[in-house]
């Protein structure tokens, strides 16, 4: 239940209400509860809690880790974009236009020009890049970028949709069309990697319909996710630019022959979206549950003292030692609160891993270790290790807890992904959010319009159609496989 006197405060959450029942309702409350954020007194932004932070520097170390692997490096370009400049590349503003925050006013001066607050950096990076690039010695450019950005939405909730966000932005220029390609497909697989071996989140990936691509580029891809309550998240898109941009701020080169060239830029980017996707995907009516991979805390050792067992103290706090040395991201709760209160503290933030420990374990030799990933009572998610094999079995049992994780996650979306051969079941489907609905489909606009008017689902992505078929929603020659779903 949450309770809040005063709409611009962090509501108080007694308790976490059932996910099955109100998933946003749940979703909200375990954000709070966990201490990931707190509304901040600016309308539709949030203050990211060390809890919160921890999960983003998690996915943050993973996905830079993959960036410099594949040749990127990181830098930084300015937060404002003026007008003018914003205004060359006429598909990417009027997709932006709504979203867009203006600084009309510095200090005590009008500007006489408006400043844009940047939702997305392509054009203040391609300015740059034009200036950088005169020669096809020059390239390939491969930047990415760490950064907050700002668009003016409507409905606002934590990490899935607020005015100012966290993401990364990588930004490429190219000498060929080939190379771009390769680049968006490369990077593609980069984000389902991190999404399903790192955050155990499923996805699927595909190409964004012509309505559905990022304004002023010539191929989006996506990883889109499903939630338990039927709708899909976009979770990390990757753009063919193509010459787009290029065009709009003179990013030209000599080429090997000396002729001069437009280079063929790419733009890719995952955000916080991802740690909501995580929560929705994996939380349970006790609070969060995070894979070990995303955990800032892999596990937590909550020492159970009486009066006179400092012995017992002593070895907790040794275990602990222990296990820091063995390079694991572990926590002692020392806290002056009942065990159980304990328990149930970190079972609602999602330490993967608890480990009890008291004068019996003591006495007896082990630690018990119990799994966020079991059920109470499920057989194995409770366990007592000799404590001379607790440092060397726990990276064992990090293991097991993220396969399952990600097996719990994909049987859901594999139950939920419907292939659909019949017209009104098609719109049924969509309509009652049954899950990623898999149909032949044309690619029409106009098509995807109806379906969208008749059911608020449009199409997640598409991928290439296996044989001649005719396009379920309308009946017209289908060119594609598509899946439709409503969407975050």
């Amino acid at each position: 239940m949450i309770e809040s006197s005063a709409p611009e405060k962090t509501p108080l959450v007694k308790e976490i209400p059932s996910k099955a029942k109100d998933l946003s309702d749940w979703y909200q409350a375990v954000c709070y509860k966990a201490e990931l954020v707190s509304l901040a007194p600016v309308r539709g932004c949030v203050v990211l809690r060390p809890y919160g932070f921890g999960l983003w520097e998690r996915l943050q170390a993973e996905l830079d880790a993959r960036f410099k692997a594949t040749g990127h490096e990181n830098a930084y370009f300015p937060l404002l974009i003026p007008e003018s400049l914003l205004t060359r590349e006429a598909d990417h503003v009027e997709g932006f236009a709504p979203e867009v925050a203006w600084v009309t006013q510095g200090g005590n001066e009008k500007l006489s020009e408006r400043l844009a607050i940047r939702p997305t950096s392509e054009v203040i990076v391609g300015v740059m890049y034009a200036e950088w690039v005169q020669s096809y010695r020059d390239l390939p450019i491969l930047i990415n970028q760490w950064a907050n950005v700002m668009r003016w939405e409507k409905r606002t909730r934590p990490f899935l949709r607020t005015l100012e966000f966290l993401w990364q932005e990588g930004h490429t220029a190219h000498a060929t069309e080939t190379e771009a390609a390769e680049e968006v497909s490369r990077m593609l697989e980069v984000y389902r990697e991190v999404a399903e071996d790192v955050v155990a989140v499923p996805v699927l990936t595909g190409e964004k319909s012509a309505s559905e691509r990022f304004a002023g580029a010539a191929h989006t891809y996506s990883l889109e996710a499903l939630m338990p309550d039927g709708r899909a998240l976009q979770a990390a898109t990757s753009h063919e630019l193509g010459q787009n941009f290029s065009k709009a701020y003179d990013i030209k080169f000599a080429a090997e022959d000396q002729t001069i060239q437009y280079a063929w830029t790419t733009s890719w980017g995952m955000s916080w979206r991802m740690l909501g996707a995580l929560i929705m995907v994996h939380g349970d009516d006790r609070g969060l549950r995070i894979p070990p991979k995303m955990a800032p805390t892999e596990a937590v050792i909550v020492p159970i003292v009486r009066a006179g067992s400092d012995d017992v103290a002593a070895a907790a706090r040794k275990l602990h030692a222990d296990l820091r040395a063995a390079g694991l991201r572990v926590k002692i709760d020392e806290r002056d609160l009942r065990p159980g209160n304990k328990f149930a503290d970190w079972e609602m933030r999602g330490v993967p891993l608890r480990i009890e420990f008291g004068a019996k374990d003591l006495e007896g030799g082990v630690a018990t270790l119990v799994r966020r990933d079991k059920e109470k009572g499920e057989a194995g998610g409770k366990l007592a290790i000799p404590l001379g094999e607790v440092a060397a079995r726990i990276p064992e049992l990090l293991v097991e807890i993220q396969a399952n994780m990600l097996a719990q996650a994909r049987e859901f979306l594999q139950a939920h992904t419907i292939r659909e051969t019949d017209s009104d079941a098609f719109f049924r489907h969509c309509r009652d959010r049954d899950g990623m609905i898999d149909i032949a489909w044309c690619g029409r606009p106009e098509c995807e319009a109806i379906v969208k008017a008749r059911t608020s689902a449009t199409t997640r992505n598409t991928r290439p159609l296996e044989a001649p078929a005719v396009c379920v929603a309308c009946g017209e020659a289908a060119t594609v496989r598509a899946y439709f779903a409503q969407s975050y």
